[in-house]
């Protein structure tokens, strides 16, 4: 019997719900899902949830923290760290697989393991490999425990850059020209690899960027202004991931959109956009975090130009089978169409980041946002649905 259909006791009835905010991670995201776990621990309601922070090491532990938002911000330009933050360098957390339990268990080597009680859903901040991509999210499922955000398949695909154009173009969504490198393509002929993407270039024109395919926050995407510069790209990706992709430069406004589910299905927010960063080549993880571009919301745009971005956000939503939330990224190009960039089933959460911004501007503040992600959680159950 899965956990969700198990007979409550008095004591659970009467408890409040308990709510694990997981973050941190093995990615190069560690540091800005960090940040992002400490505004979303400054959010939830203490009187409506108790919270339960866990934070995952860049190796892997799963380690018990300090419920202390505000030892997770950036300072002096460095991010946050989870092994700054864990209450002992050993100890780990562990979650039961079996769906019967919702215990969560403490363990130091040496001593008895210690029970932490029951967590009733799990806030993943997680960004990027090993937490955005699906990995936790089967974990949760195998364990029985309801958490925020897309499930397993979504989350793989709004992860992989290349499966996500894939899906958007079977359902007949707009996307941009770009090209796939996969790890044995590159490994065994580099040189004919160089020769696609040269071609691809002579096609669709330089610059163009390459990108890792499996990451997010702008992080390894490098501006490549010609041949010459491919190489060094190349590696500043595969860096982060041996897939990668090369995309050409679409000349247009960058446009955003949020996606939030309501009890009647997903909605859109108002829109966002995100002007030139003078100080930068384009919108990248500096840009974003640490020098803190910021963007317009709303973005100016015509009620036909709002109304076709916002249509198309929830169909890129619902192409991917979200759940929950996403971040929506477009392109309004030069002849007035809008190109579908990517979508992020878990965007920054961070006080400056566009989601959060664009979904206040459009009534729902932060701690209002919060609170409907974890209601929605707990309101939908785990395995196929």
């Amino acid at each position: 019997m899965s956990s969700e259909n198990l007979p409550q006791s008095p004591e659970q009835q009467l408890r409040k719900p308990r709510v694990a905010v997981v973050f941190g991670g093995r990615s190069s995201e560690h540091g800005i899902s960090v940040v992002t776990a400490g505004a979303v621990l400054n959010a939830i309601d203490r009187t409506a949830y108790d919270v339960l922070p866990i934070g995952i090491t860049t190796d892997g532990r799963w380690a018990l923290t300090a419920d202390e938002p505000e030892r997770m911000a950036i300072t002096n330009r460095t991010m946050p760290d989870v092994a700054q933050l864990a209450e002992s360098e050993e100890g780990g957390v562990v979650l039961s697989v079996d769906p019967g339990s919702r215990e969560v268990v403490y363990t130091e080597p040496g001593a008895v393991p210690k029970a932490l009680g029951e967590v009733d859903v799990v806030f993943p901040v997680l960004h990027g490999p090993y937490g955005e991509d699906g990995t936790l999210q089967g974990l949760l499922e195998l364990s029985g425990v309801p958490y925020v955000g897309a499930g397993v398949l979504a989350s793989a695909v709004g992860q992989d850059k290349e499966y996500m154009k894939r899906v958007f173009t079977s359902f007949g969504l707009p996307v941009g020209p770009y090209l796939v490198v996969r790890p044995r393509e590159w490994d065994n002929d580099p040189a004919a690899a160089r020769e696609r993407i040269t071609g691809f270039a002579a096609e669709h024109g330089w610059p163009l960027f390459i990108k890792p395919a499996r990451a997010g926050s702008s992080i390894g995407i490098t501006k490549v202004e010609d041949a010459s510069g491919l190489d060094a790209a190349i590696e500043e990706a595969r860096r982060h991931d041996p897939k990668f992709l090369v995309e050409s430069l679409l000349r247009g406004r960058e446009i955003e959109c949020g996606v939030l589910e309501f009890e009647d299905g997903p909605r859109a927010s108002v829109p966002a956009e995100i002007p030139p960063v003078t100080a930068h080549d384009f919108y990248d993880f500096e840009a974003k975090y640490i020098d803190a571009a910021s963007g317009i919301v709303p973005a100016p745009l015509t009620e036909e130009q709002t109304a076709e971005v916002q249509r198309l956000a929830v169909e890129a939503f619902d192409a991917c089978s979200c759940e929950g939330l996403v971040r929506a990224d477009f392109f309004l190009t030069e002849d007035g169409g809008f190109v579908i960039n990517e979508i992020n089933t878990l965007p920054g959460f961070t006080p400056i980041s566009m989601y959060p911004r664009m979904w206040q501007e459009s009534g729902v503040s932060y701690p209002q946002l919060v609170d409907r992600l974890i209601q929605a959680a707990l309101n939908r159950p785990t395995g196929l649905r």
